[in-house]
């Protein structure tokens, strides 16, 4: 069974910018040598999963992860996902591609980038696929499995119905879904599946103390039906004042805010693995250093739960 760790990195941002629709669905810039030391000081510091897609930055992002993790690949585990479909040389998505056909081709095309001979945990993007064509890929993947290319899957959605579906087989093991400390889903892991926890620091939210004017490839500008943390690329004042409202619990013992947000995980559920995303060394260093504190308290965790649910 793999073991997902209780801390993950996300690496969407590190794919750059690319587009779907016209519109920018990437973090703006980035830098390609900064981004692979902080994977593999990552890996210094005794974290071990890392979250990627064969979308993030059209194929760069796997590319990335597999340059740092060159000559040490048994050390890691490597989840990825697929379901999107994109030009890599014009860096757009262009759609989307539920067929078992299209699996067939991602998992090669990932497997080539990555630089492996396997995917340690495969999932799928789409999250709203009919559970009948969700059937055929879990079908799919459990082939996957006994062929040797992935270890496990799991469905990336905000479903828990979907999520339960996909990890009916033996080595359906995971989903990722939206969960922080301001937006609980606890329906999403009252499964037996792990769930992976994408947007923990929400977008930035958690993770900031002030918002200068993002860049306008900064898909937190662009305003998409599903992010709920920003408006017009600054906090939403909902989500911040809930924020403020925490701030002192999160921040207690000596953390940082990241550090509290992340601490919210452990002591909400063990089934819980947040992912934030990285980019640079001291984004990596600091989150990491969540581990050294620990889980909030049961008292902290109370607090927090009493002001914000």
């Amino acid at each position: 069974m793999t073991d997902l760790g209780k801390l993950g990195f996300g690496t969407w941002a590190m794919g750059g910018p690319y587009s779907f629709d016209g519109e920018p669905v990437g973090w703006g810039p980035s830098d390609d040598a900064e981004s692979v030391r902080a994977l593999r000081r990552a890996l210094d510091l005794g974290v071990t999963l890392f979250d990627t897609a064969d979308t993030y930055g059209c194929g760069h992002s796997e590319t990335l992860v597999g340059q740092a993790f060159a000559g040490v690949r048994d050390q890691v585990v490597i989840a990825t996902k697929w379901g999107f479909t994109f030009d890599a040389e014009t860096r757009r998505m262009t759609g989307t591609d539920g067929s078992v056909g299209h699996l067939r081709r991602a998992v090669e095309g990932s497997l080539r980038r990555l630089g492996t001979d396997r995917i340690d945990l495969y999932q799928l993007h789409i999250g709203d696929l009919p559970l009948d064509q969700a059937a055929l890929l879990r079908d799919e993947c459990e082939a996957l499995v006994a062929q040797g290319k992935i270890r496990s899957y799991g469905w990336s959605t905000d479903d828990p119905e979907r999520a339960r579906f996909f990890t009916e087989k033996p080595h359906g093991i995971a989903a990722q879904a939206d969960v922080n400390v301001l937006f609980d889903n606890p329906e999403m892991y009252a499964g037996e599946y792990a769930v992976l926890c994408r947007r923990p620091l929400a977008m930035g939210l958690l993770a900031r103390e002030t918002f200068d004017v993002l860049p306008a490839d900064d898909v937190r500008v662009t305003n998409p039906a599903w992010l709920r943390f920003f408006v017009d690329g600054r906090p939403s004042p909902e989500y911040f004042r809930a924020r403020e409202a925490v701030r002192d619990v999160l921040t207690s013992g000596g953390r940082t805010l990241v550090q509290g947000a992340l601490a919210w995980f452990w002591a909400r559920s063990p089934r819980l693995v947040p992912i934030p995303g990285v980019r640079t060394v001291a984004q990596v260093e600091e989150n990491a250093a969540a581990l050294r504190f620990g889980p909030l308290t049961p008292d902290e965790l109370a607090q927090v739960e009493s002001v914000l649910r």
